[in-house]
């Protein structure tokens, strides 16, 4: 094999492996990187690019990634973007999830960090109290890349285009740099991930707010740039968006998106279903293949398993066409409760609201009530009843993680460390044994190592209750 022919052949290879493409200029640094890497593991080239071939040896496509990668990148780069993020992507999706007070983004190609965490000064700075929950995930190939993005010390270059005020607010000097205030880095996760493979827990359906995926489709082949295009408008809530990299464009009718034009830039929006209040209820689409579809005359307990089942698997919507579309004759409690919470997550507070109050004139001691009608409140922006809720549900089952997370980060965010830390402690140590079922409910999406995780961060962020 020639030189030319062991080129090529490594070409395919990083394509096949990586989903990566390279042009014919690329030619002289794929030669000089496949000596290089070959030399390394003292084996010829072609018995280099036969052992590459297979598919046990990901510590050299690890390698190759760091190698070959491009990682030219800064916080609040493409301002205009941002902007548009500020104004119209995070208010509007602000507004969609007011039930449930989370927000999750994703950052694919996230190189050393700066874009990811980006998004979640963004979300902080609009977010419209100190109750919501942000989550950032930032994905990249390059494991050099990741430790640097998790070390969150950057220098001044990387801030040159980072408005003074953010600056001055979240970013403290250290040995000679800038180290990323806690609070930030606490709202983000890296993960090292081949954008060649899919991740079925990864890209849930219906999963994100906002993903980012800036100068990384150029660099994809054809079949694996397609892929990644439907993964990401699949995991976009309806009325989420996307944001690409100025040389990347989708045309002007891609398949569940919408382009949009403001601020000066193109970005897109998932589409929503066409629905009408006064239609009826829509079909239900249910799980499969278990537990097969719902008798003929389902129990309340058939609808409420199904929209439990639902539920743990994000598809809010559909759990709560199922509940309202096979409505029970006399409601328990446990359904009411999970009326009321699908109807918090599709952003009906004040429907939701009437349903906790209903369930508190049947037992008032309900802790679970208390919990959800705090909810409700915290998203109608009335705070401080709300926290009177959280403190009641946590005194009426002291076993009770989720009220006393909420009211830890609820004084965290309003700089009350005295006050959150003891709170966050007992979330935490109470968190390790809550029921599946209450994280289910009252996780707003988020397993019980993710709220241990987030729990343990801010924490932290109180300095021993400084």
């Amino acid at each position: 094999m020639n030189a030319a022919a062991e080129v090529t052949r490594f070409r395919a290879l990083l394509a096949a492996r990586l989903g990566w493409t390279f042009d014919d200029n690329d030619t002289a640094q794929l030669a000089d990187v496949l000596g290089r890497r070959a030399d390394t593991h003292g084996l010829s080239r072609p018995r280099y690019l036969g052992r590459l071939a297979t598919a046990e040896w990901e510590s050299e496509l690890t390698t190759l990634a760091e190698v070959l990668s491009v990682n030219e990148t800064y916080f609040y780069r493409h301002s205009e973007q941002f902007a548009a993020l500020a104004e119209v992507a995070l208010p509007e999706r602000i507004r969609a999830r007011s039930g449930q007070r989370v927000l999750r983004m994703l950052s694919v190609g996230c190189s050393s960090g700066e874009e990811a965490y980006t998004l979640a000064i963004m979300a902080r700075e609009v977010q419209p109290d100190e109750g919501w929950i942000t989550s950032v995930q930032g994905l990249d190939a390059n494991p050099d890349m990741l430790r640097r993005a998790t070390r969150a010390r950057y220098s001044a270059w990387s801030l040159r285009q980072t408005p003074d005020t953010i600056r001055r607010r979240y970013f403290h000097p250290c040995e000679g740099d800038f180290e990323l205030d806690a609070a930030i880095r606490s709202a983000v996760r890296f993960r090292h991930y081949n954008v060649a493979n899919d991740d079925e827990e990864l890209w849930l359906p219906d999963k994100y707010d906002v993903v980012f995926c800036r100068n990384l489709l150029m660099y994809l082949t054809p079949e694996v740039r397609e892929s990644l295009v439907r993964r990401m408008t699949r995991a976009l809530a309806p009325g989420g968006y996307l944001f690409l990299g100025h040389t990347d464009s989708l045309g002007s009718r891609p398949e569940g998106l919408q382009p949009q034009h403001t601020h000066h830039t193109f970005y897109y929006r998932r589409q929503q279903p066409m629905t009408s209040p006064t239609s009826a209820a829509p079909p239900v689409t249910l799980p499969s293949p278990d537990p097969g579809p719902l008798p003929a005359t389902p129990t309340a307990s058939d609808v409420h398993e199904r929209a439990m089942r639902l539920l743990l698997e994000e598809r809010f919507t559909e759990a709560l066409r199922l509940i309202e579309a096979v409505p029970a004759d006399r409601p328990a409690p446990r359904d009411l409760l999970l009326h009321g919470v699908l109807l918090a997550h599709a952003g009906r507070l004040d429907d939701a609201e009437m349903l906790c109050r209903r369930l508190l004139d049947i037992d008032g001691l309900s802790a679970d009530a208390h919990h959800q009608l705090a909810v409700c409140l915290e998203g109608g922006a009335a705070v401080d009843v709300a926290i009177g809720h959280y403190r009641l549900a946590a005194y009426l089952d002291p076993d009770f993680a989720m009220p006393r997370l909420r009211l830890g980060l609820l004084t965290r965010r309003r700089g009350e460390n005295r006050v959150a830390g003891p709170e966050l402690d007992r979330a935490l140590t109470l968190l390790r044994q809550e029921r599946d079922e209450r994280i289910a409910l009252f996780g707003g999406g988020f397993g019980k190592i993710a709220l241990t995780t987030l729990c343990r961060a801010e924490l932290d962020a109180c300095g021993a209750y400084r």
